[in-house]
Order: C-alpha cells, then sequence, then structure tokens
C-alpha cells in the first residue's frame, strides 16, 4: 500500500503524523511511503532522516493522493480549496477529526467515498493504550501548561530559604484529574510548588495523591463519570458547588490550570469572572479545556489576556508547541493501531472489533457513527 505523509497547515499545528522510525517500521511491513517534502521540518525532522529511513520525498499532491493518508488535523478549507477534495477517490484518512465540528468537511469525505479512521475516538481501555493518541497528547499539554504559567508567573515555585530570606512555594490549583491534570499536578510539584486538584470524580483521589497533589474533596451525588472513566456533565446545584469550592481555593492560588471537558458537550464554566478578579496581580490562570469552549469565563481562544493583573492563557494545541515529543508519541500511537489492523495479507478492516470498530467514522463514504453528524464531538 502507498502511504502518503503529509505538511501539516494549521497555522498553530508543529506536529507531523509520522517520523522516520515509524516509516521504517511501515516501510519493513512490504509499504512504500510518500512523504510530503518539510512535512517534518517544524517538528525538528529533516527530510534526510525520512529518505534514511527508506521513505520517497514528493510534492504535497502525489502524498495526497496515496492510498492511506496520515495527518494530525483533520483537513481543512484554505486557498486554493479543501484539502478533503486532493484525497484520492476511496482512499482512507487517518488522524484526529472531529467530524461534528465541521459538517461540510462530513460531505467532502463522504463525496471522495473515503475511509476514515479518526485518533480520538480510540477506545480507552487497556488493549488499546499504546494507540491512544488523545491520551498521548494530554499528558504533553499538561506538563506544558505548567511551563507557560511559570513563564509569566513573577515569582519562583519552589519554596526557597536564602540568607537573605525565605521565599514561600507558589500555591497551584489543578481543575480536572485526568491525563492531562495528573501531568500537571506532577510537572508542578517537581517545580517545587504546593497543589491542589479537584476533579468531580472521587475515584481519582489516590491518582492525585500519587503525583504529589492534595485532593480536594466536595461530597456530590453518584454518578460522576462514566462507564469508560470519563466525567459526567454536572447539574446545576453540583456546578454551583463546584464554583463556591473553587473560588474558595482559587483566590488563594498562584496559579490555575483547568482540564475539565465532558465527551460531547461544551466544556462547563467552572471558574467565574469575579475569582479570576480577585486573584494576586501576577497570577495565571491556563485554561486547557479552551477547544471545547472553555472551563474559565474570562478566557479567549487562542489568546493571552490580563485581566486586574491576572493573565488568563487560552493558547490552542498546548501539545504542538512540543512538536518533536509529540510528533514522536503521535506517530507511535497511529503505527500500533495499523499494526492492530494490519493481517498477513496487509490492512484489514474488521469492523467488529472492539478498537477497529469505533475508530471507523466513515468507511467508503457511508457515515457509520453519530458522531459523523453535525454537532457531535
Amino acid at each position: 500500500m502507498r502511504i502518503g505523509v503529509v505538511r501539516e497547515t494549521r497555522g498553530d499545528e508543529r506536529r507531523v503524523a509520522a517520523t522516520p522510525e515509524t516509516v521504517k517500521k511501515l516501510k519493513d511491513k512490504g509499504h512504500e511511503l510518500l512523504v510530503e517534502r518539510e512535512a517534518g521540518l517544524s517538528s525538528s525532522i529533516p527530510d534526510a532522516d525520512y529518505v534514511a529511513a527508506g521513505a520517497h520525498l514528493v510534492e504535497g499532491e502525489h502524498a495526497w493522493a496515496a492510498e492511506l493518508v496520515l495527518k494530525v488535523q483533520r483537513p481543512i478549507a484554505r486557498a486554493g480549496g479543501h484539502e478533503a477534495n486532493r484525497l484520492a477517490s476511496g482512499a482512507i484518512l487517518c488522524s484526529f477529526v472531529y467530524p461534528g465540528d465541521e459538517p461540510e468537511l462530513n460531505d467532502l469525505l463522504a463525496a471522495k467515498q473515503a475511509t476514515v479512521l479518526a485518533m480520538e475516538a480510540v477506545p480507552r481501555i487497556s488493549r488499546a493504550q499504546s494507540m491512544d493518541a488523545l491520551s498521548a497528547m494530554a499528558n504533553i499539554a499538561g506538563y506544558r501548561a505548567v511551563l507557560e504559567a511559570a513563564n509569566l508567573f513573577p515569582r519562583y515555585l519552589p519554596l526557597l530559604m536564602t540568607a537573605a530570606g525565605r521565599i514561600p512555594p507558589a500555591q497551584v490549583l489543578v481543575v480536572g484529574a485526568g491525563v492531562a491534570g495528573l501531568s500537571a499536578i506532577a510537572t508542578a510539584k517537581r517545580l517545587g510548588a504546593v497543589v491542589k486538584a479537584f476533579d468531580t470524580r472521587p475515584a481519582v483521589r489516590d491518582q492525585v495523591k500519587s503525583v504529589g497533589g492534595e485532593f480536594l474533596q466536595l461530597e456530590l451525588e453518584a454518578g460522576a463519570e462514566d462507564k469508560g472513566g470519563y466525567a459526567r456533565a454536572a447539574s446545576d446545584d453540583q456546578l454551583l458547588k463546584i464554583r463556591k469550592l473553587l473560588h474558595e481555593h482559587g483566590v488563594q492560588s498562584d496559579i490555575i490550570i483547568t482540564t475539565a471537558l465532558v465527551g460531547g458537550k461544551t466544556a462547563p464554566k467552572l471558574l467565574d469572572a469575579a475569582t479570576v478578579r480577585a486573584m494576586r496581580p501576577g497570577s495565571v490562570v491556563v485554561d486547557l479545556a479552551v477547544e471545547g469552549g472553555g472551563n474559565c469565563e474570562l478566557t479567549e481562544r487562542g489568546a493571552a489576556i490580563q485581566v486586574n493583573g491576572v493573565w488568563v492563557l487560552g493558547y490552542t494545541n498546548l501539545a504542538g508547541r512540543m512538536p518533536f515529543d509529540a510528533s514522536r508519541l503521535y506517530a507511535r500511537t497511529v503505527l500500533n493501531l495499523l499494526t492492530h489492523m494490519h493481517g498477513k495479507e496487509g490492512f484489514k478492516l474488521d469492523l467488529a472489533d472492539e478498537i477497529t470498530g469505533p475508530v471507523v467514522l466513515m468507511y467508503q463514504g457511508e457515515a457509520r457513527v453519530d458522531a459523523m453528524k453535525p454537532g457531535a464531538v
């Protein structure tokens, strides 16, 4: 099979969907790798490394014409037309897709009779952990969020005892203890901060403690998580209790990192404007839920703003700000997924398989799941 690796064109995207490591492994399986020139340049991967791994360097139209196209972000509209139109008829696209965000994309892919493998749809089960691109990227985003906050924060994070006097440690509050939240807690703790964390799921208490955080307990009704371990949407009464708790601890915090997302829904507004305005000048809020609408009332997508001297960061794609390692991890999850689908005679899409089935959002132009409908995320 001819596999194309195309260059990302979204403005904030510096990752690439395959690295020389994964190119070599796919080539060893008998596939021909067509890598668009400079596809890995933004990830600090030169073209020569792909050639050394056995890939052919080609112009963009040739990479897009492959039977299987590997990307990070979904195809987007750009000058000269929509990228989805560059796919060959009947091709397979493998990338993050989030099809409900762009109904036009669904129609274009259907017109191409495309088969779509959505990396965000890999089920969170033990067998699929090595293919879980979302978790791999969330880990990086949580780490990077702390670095972004520390860069703007005008004080030390750790406790310092000096001849000139004592400097107290920074107080960090992490909202949401999923993969990104746990990564942020561990990173802030390693940098010497005192870290507290909140999550609606009592089951994550031990995980928070294991990475050095103090878990903030709040009694809520049962059913805070779904069968996949993700947080459920909170009721109005729950939201009031959560906002009150976060205000109480937030105004005492120097850095707040929010990560709360609910699948298929707009991110809950957990951090009130009043809380941000009551924080000390120089404090920083990093809203990792910005792609889903944000957890903070004041967050502006893609921007860093100041409110009463408090920074509120709404940066998108934090994983893309660490493109070298993010590309390595993303490319490995793609490789592992493709390897799972690989039989003796090449790729085989077993739609009844518990991993493959959920990932194939469209098969030969036919939508398979509700996620392809407008409004789904």
